[in-house]
């Protein structure tokens, strides 16, 4: 097989009861693309059947598509396991999800067709841009926490983006990479800080609104994570004032610097005027 055009990362912690029927859909919309790609599974150290259920759906992907099973031992968060899948990714992009496809796999598009056009390097789906595409939402408080917790963050970082915690977000990895390696926030703060260092490095960011379903069974507590989620902006700020970052900023802004070149190969263009590009979806997903 040829090297991927595209990897997925799917971060797990007792996923075991939705895993499955996620990974179905994802390499069953893999299957009707023309790109060779890689999906991801990173276990967050599981003490359910997560792992048994990875490798039995793995076992039947098609052949276009490789899969990897990274196992962890222990529980570390969700930003080490994200950070930890991106860095395997062996796929010029890469493209995050969580496991329960609250953002359909079907949006995948959206996000990677700015960046093979060379006109981004990461692009970040948004609950906050287009709220008509919510189907299923939040409970009213979770979703005011959130829009709280967002307004907090441009505050505190100076960022334009209006949701950095939706769990479907895009990267090239030739300029991002850098960014990725410098995380050092493992819980769910770790989107804030990578946004935020690439921010800081002046990489070209695109915030675009995707669908979105509200699944029960978030790990989250809207009190005790939110009040994390702040020390953890806090944490972030003092290193950035200590030039903790400073090694990644230069290093991505090197990275830009020399890319600068678009990621499909001629006559394989992303179309510009729909918001599916047409090497990553068939003739029946196209918008």
């Amino acid at each position: 097989m040829m090297s991927p055009s595209l990897s997925i990362v799917i971060p797990a912690y007792n996923e075991a009861p939705r895993l499955g029927g996620s990974l179905r859909t994802i390499f069953a919309y893999l299957a009707e693309q023309s790109l060779d790609s890689e999906v991801i599974v990173v276990d967050d150290g599981s003490t359910d059947d997560t792992v048994r259920v990875a490798e039995e759906v793995f076992a039947a992907a098609g052949r276009r598509t490789t899969t990897h099973l990274i196992r962890g031992q222990l529980n570390r968060g969700k930003g080490h396991v994200v950070r930890t899948g991106l860095l395997a990714a062996r796929a010029p992009v890469a493209l995050f999800s969580d496991a329960d496809l609250s953002t359909p796999i079907t949006e995948t598009p959206k996000l990677v067709a700015p960046i093979r056009s060379g006109e981004y390097d990461l692009v970040l789906g948004s609950r906050a841009l287009d709220r008509s595409l919510i189907g299923v939402h939040q409970s009213w408080r979770r979703e005011q926490g959130g829009r709280m917790v967002n307004l907090l963050v441009r505050y505190a970082t100076g960022m334009h983006i209006w949701d950095t915690q939706c769990g479907f977000k895009a990267f090239r990895m030739d300029v991002c990479r850098p960014v990725i390696e410098a995380g050092a926030i493992d819980r769910f703060g770790f989107d804030i800080e990578l946004l935020y260092v690439a921010h800081l490095a002046g990489l070209r960011l695109l915030e675009r609104a995707v669908r979105w379903d509200h699944h029960d069974g978030s790990k989250l507590s809207p009190l005790r994570d939110g009040l994390r989620m702040l020390q953890e902006i806090r944490a972030i700020r003092k290193q950035a004032r200590r030039r903790f970052y400073e090694d990644a900023i230069r290093a991505a802004r090197a990275a830009a610097y020399q890319s600068g070149q678009p990621l499909f190969t001629p006559g394989d263009s992303p179309s510009t005027e729909s918001d599916v590009s047409p090497e990553l979806a068939s003739a029946e997903r196209r918008i």
